[in-house]
């Protein structure tokens, strides 16, 4: 007996959209082969939303789930499953949707409420599966319904509030429900409506104005507002005008308010009574004639010089019976001058000010639009100085100059110039600031300043103004004479120059071994400066430079030179005597030695030579032992005469320095007739070079 499953169906009947109530069947059919005809039991499982709901077993191929009342909770995903033999097959998931909704159920928690209260309503869908939707409607005689809404995603119900207004005696309440579908939304229908009766808890309030008309300025007006009340307890009466209260009252059913009538008074009254959450109110317009209109004040001068006459008058249009006062305003209260019409003062700077006028009849303060007076002082002679110091300025640098007056009402007008050119123009209290930018060296153009006021003195000029342009130091050279190699004790003379820079400035010298060591320093008047040094010495050897600054503060550096001292030519000269004095005596020595031993090894040749060779030869033994034993003493004789004479017949060697210039490259400058040997950037500069000569009297 084999089988096999073809194929496991789901359809739904009469369609997959069922209306809310309608009987529903869900129906399962498999297609099965086999292979002889013999009887197979089938198992077949019904899942919504992949939750069991339904199970038969069955010999026939179908299954029929039924559903006599469908309602929304019965909307959702299909499937079905048949097992049979050991084997299981699925069909597709199906979706079911019942269309419209259960009708809602309403009730309220009390079916008689007073204004103010508040209506407490539940609606309920017994029949629904949340996330449901709930509106509810409050709806009012002639009124369009208000709505309130609430989501619910894990209940069928919902409870809502409303609060009973004025005005409200019957009222109605409905619901209906909501829910999301496939991204479409239905509705339930409405529910039942639900009525709740509204008792009022006070009436209306009444309010009156006596007089009710023809009120003019000066009159006395009084307010009266009432009304009746079931429960006196927490009653409360308030009279308001433009949102602001004027009076009220507490447990009790009438309120009272008086005033002199102004023309401020005129507009709408407000009388509200409330109790808990109920409110009620009246409104009420009145008018209040005008008696006499405001004041004018007029100055015989609104801007005037110190010291001079100011005339204040005030005057109320067609109405002459009044009582007038003079004020000047004040942030701390208006400040009192004089009970007139007019007032005549001599004014002074601490005068500037508003002032205004009243007037006052039947009681009513009315006051005037206040009239500004300016009282001028004139300005002093201005100051014109450079910010921050002296009158110079570091060329490339910007100048910042203020001008100020010490004396002068403001506003004060300054005005800068360059020699006779309006650079600009500034309008501020006591003083003025002016950048220039456009610094040149020979700019030899002078500042001034002018300020004026509204004083009728007119202008006043600051004196000139002169700037001193400092150059900054450009290109520090730096030398020496001799320029190397300079003689233990010998002068030498240092070159500092610049190429450009305001005078004075600074020069100072440094020698730099381990450290740095200032050596000279001196403020010149001039672009360069000569610092010689009488006898230099071993230690002096090092690098020297030179540095150089001026009032603009900028210190200029030159390129270093090496200075090596050496031996002087009488050093030299001791150390060479000194070598080789010894070391003519040895040579000495060995030649009378020698001499010595020839003479003996021919003494018997000299026997037999004839008288004239014997004498010869004697002197010439004679002159060669003259020469040995008597030389060193004779030399010492021969230097020091010679040395006194200073003679050409030095018989011993002597050291002469003769100076050679090798020019490689020509960087020295003439100073002083002294030459002046800088470092050139490449190659040294004149080198000078000492050849030693031996000369011998030979």
């Amino acid at each position: 007996e084999v089988f096999t499953f073809n194929t496991v169906e789901i359809k739904v009947q009469p369609s997959i959209k069922v209306k809310n109530g309608a009987p529903m069947s869900i129906v399962c059919r498999a297609d099965i082969s086999k292979s002889t005809d013999f009887q197979l039991k089938h198992n077949f499982t019904i899942f919504k939303d992949s939750k069991l709901v339904f199970m038969t077993v069955s010999d026939k191929g179908d299954a029929q789930y039924e559903i006599p009342m469908a309602r929304s909770s019965d909307t959702g995903d299909y499937e079905c499953t048949v097992e049979a033999g050991g084997k299981t097959k699925s069909s597709n998931s199906l979706h079911v949707w019942v269309t419209g909704m259960s009708k809602p159920i309403l009730t309220a928690e009390k079916k008689e409420v007073l204004e103010g209260d508040v209506v407490k309503l539940r609606c309920e869908l017994p029949e629904e599966v949340p996330p449901l939707y709930f509106f509810f409607q409050k709806i009012k005689m002639n009124s369009t319904p208000k709505e309130k809404h609430v989501f619910e995603p894990y209940r069928n119900f919902s409870v809502m509030e409303f609060s009973v207004e004025e005005g409200d005696n019957i009222l109605q309440f409905d619901c209906f429900g909501g829910r999301s579908v496939k991204r479409e939304f239905e509705y339930s229908e409405h529910s039942n409506k639900t009525l709740v009766t509204v008792r009022e808890p006070f009436i209306k309030p009444t309010l009156s104005a006596k007089p009710s008309s023809n009120i003019t300025e000066g009159d006395r007006i009084q307010f009266e507002c009432s009304t009746v009340v079931a429960r006196m307890r927490g009653i409360e009466i308030i009279l308001q005008k433009n949102k602001t209260i004027l009076n009220s009252v507490r447990d009790e059913k009438i309120l009272k308010y008086s005033a002199i009538a102004t023309l401020g008074d005129s507009g709408e009254y407000l009388c509200k009574v409330e109790q808990g959450r109920a409110s009620k109110t009246t409104k009420l317009n009145v008018d209040v004639s005008e008696l006499f209109p405001k004041p004018t004040l007029a100055a015989s001068m609104n801007k005037l010089d110190e010291n001079k006459e100011l005339t204040l008058s005030c005057s109320v249009s067609g109405f002459r019976k009044a009582n007038f006062s003079i004020l000047r305003k004040n942030s701390n209260g208006d400040i009192w001058l004089k009970n007139s019409r007019n007032l005549t003062m001599r004014v002074n700077v601490n005068d500037t000010g508003s002032y205004i006028c009243k007037a006052e009849v039947k009681g009513i303060v009315k006051e005037s639009k206040p009239v500004r007076i300016n009282v001028y002082a004139p300005v002093s002679k201005p100051t014109l100085s450079v910010v921050g110091g002296l009158p110079e300025v570091v060329l490339g640098k910007p100048l910042r100059l203020i001008c100020r007056s010490v004396t002068g009402t403001p506003p004060i007008t300054f005005t800068f110039y360059k020699g006779n050119e309006v650079k600009n123009i500034v309008i501020n209290d006591t003083y003025a600031t002016f950048l220039d930018e456009n610094i040149r060296e020979n700019d030899k153009r002078g500042y001034k300043c002018d300020a004026r006021n509204n004083h009728s003195s007119g202008v006043k000029t600051s004196n000139v103004l002169n700037i001193t342009v400092i150059v900054p130091i450009r290109n520090a050279s730096f030398g020496s004479v001799p320029y190397g190699e300079v003689e233990d004790g010998s002068e030498t003379a240092f070159l500092c120059s610049v190429k450009e820079g305001s005078w004075p400035i600074l020069f100072r010298i440094f020698r730099k071994t381990d450290h740095e060591v200032l050596l000279f320093e001196k403020n010149e008047n001039a672009h360069r400066v000569i610092w010689r040094k009488e006898a230099m010495n071993r230690q002096d050897t090092g690098t020297y430079y030179c540095m150089a600054s001026n009032r603009a503060n900028v210190d200029v550096k030159s390129h270093p030179i090496t200075i090596s001292v050496i031996l002087a030519s009488w050093q030299k000269g001791v150390i060479a005597a000194f070598v080789l004095i010894p070391i003519a005596g040895a040579v000495t020595l060995t030649l009378w030695w020698f001499l010595w031993k020839k003479k003996k090894g021919n003494e018997y040749s000299a026997l037999a030579t004839n008288s004239t060779s014997e004498k010869l030869t004697r002197q010439h033994n004679d002159g060669d032992y003259y020469s040995g034993s008597g030389y060193i003493e004779d030399n010492e004789n021969h230097m020091k005469s010679t040395d006194e004479s200073k003679g050409p017949d030095l018989e011993s060697a002597e050291v002469e320095y003769t100076e050679v210039e090798v020019s490689t490259l020509d960087s020295h400058r003439e100073i002083d007739s002294v030459p002046i040997h800088f470092p050139a950037p490449v190659q040294k500069g004149t080198e000078t070079v000492y050849s030693e000569i031996r000369k011998a009297n030979n």
